[in-house]
């Protein structure tokens, strides 16, 4: 039972950074998942994947699973890389891909 702790990325449906200033807590999968075979649900006998903690900081989180003895591991949180650019780069004579219409 393996706790990780993150900071979620932003979704790709997202254009803001909402829900990714909080770390999370989850724990990793002790067992697969299996398909039931009436209905084709897939299920899992694993009740801590349904466990969920939200934390402020990374230093809160590590202080809950120390002080529950719990095993865990921290990823680091990956930044987001702008890219900075301007409509007038569409228009320049140096431009790398050339003008199509």
């Amino acid at each position: 039972m393996v706790a990780r702790i993150y900071r979620p990325a932003k979704t790709a449906m997202q254009s803001g950074k909402a829900q990714t200033h909080r770390w999370v807590l989850d724990y990793e999968p002790e067992m697969a998942k299996s398909v039931e075979p009436l209905m084709g649900y897939t299920s899992s006998a694993d009740m801590k994947q349904q466990i969920r903690l939200f934390f402020e900081t990374q230093e809160e989180a590590v202080a809950y699973v120390r002080r529950h003895g719990i095993p865990y591991r921290v990823e680091k949180a990956q930044e987001r890389k702008v890219r900075g650019s301007a409509y007038a780069d569409n228009f320049k004579f140096n431009r790398v891909a050339p003008w199509t219409h």
